[in-house]
């Protein structure tokens, strides 16, 4: 349920202790600015070094959870090598590094692919993204297609069963499965080192607001990036200044903690 968040400037960092919170974060929106293209994302050295130093104090429990594949994630994080759930939770890395993924019949996505390149085909400045189990249409250059896309990926799907229509900012991506972004976090909060811990989840678009509600549930800590409505308690404006808080954040884990 959407509500009011408070600026994220309100919490009191002294509350999160680096051996009793789980962090979750989005990639796109969250740790890398939005780009037009997929491929043209970056994540700065400072912002990788930043979330090593902070991997280290949680003892590893700090994830990444994704639309994107962990093959991607893992590119462009190296040399970190961080816990993630990938394709909203489809396929999963978890701290020692076992990994999952759910079965999925690629068939039906094949015909999906070619109905969207179709599109594609029709209307210039159109990336279509395949992924091994979903598709995306990203229409960041065509914002004014957004109406027209959605229609499109529809029809494609026309009815089929197993398939989720995910919109989120400027792309619309045709999933195979039921995961999403909130059984990740359900899924690395049942293992080590995530088990017993406070969960953080940020993130920026709609299909993070799966994970805000459950982080909710379990009493945790969920920040927004961005305008727009959101379940998330926390808001900060933009990727530049959540990156500076995580850095501040990391500091914190740094410094010697009084006792009383």
């Amino acid at each position: 349920m959407a509500g009011t968040p408070e600026p994220l400037t309100s919490l009191d960092r002294s509350r999160l202790r680096p051996d009793r919170i789980g962090i979750f974060l989005d990639f796109d929106g969250t740790l890398a600015e939005i780009a037009e293209h997929p491929e043209a994302v970056s994540v700065p050295q400072a912002t990788r070094e930043v979330l090593g130093r902070l991997a280290r104090s949680l003892n590893g429990a700090v994830a990444i959870v994704t639309g994107r594949p962990i093959s991607e994630i893992d590119r462009f994080l190296r040399p970190l090598n961080l816990p993630v759930a990938g394709i909203h939770g489809l396929e999963r890395r978890g701290a020692g590094g076992e990994r999952s993924a759910a079965t999925i019949d690629t068939s039906r996505l094949d015909e999906i692919e070619a109905s969207l390149k179709r599109f594609q085909n029709e209307h210039e400045g159109i990336v279509i993204e395949r992924k091994s189990a979903s598709v995306a249409l990203h229409y960041r250059q065509r914002p004014e297609l957004a109406e027209a896309a959605m229609t499109w990926a529809h029809e494609a799907v026309d009815g089929s069963q197993g398939l989720q229509i995910l919109q989120g900012k400027m792309v619309i991506e045709i999933k195979a499965g039921k995961e999403n972004k909130a059984d990740a976090v359900t899924a690395f909060m049942t293992e080590e080192p995530f088990a017993g811990r406070l969960a953080l989840f940020a993130g920026d678009d709609v299909t993070d607001e799966d994970a805000f509600n459950e982080v909710a549930r379990r009493g945790g800590i969920s920040i927004k990036i961005g305008g727009g409505e959101t379940a998330a308690a926390f808001r900060i404006d933009g990727v530049g200044a959540f990156r500076q808080w995580l850095s501040q954040l990391a500091d914190d884990f740094e410094t010697p903690q009084l006792t009383e």
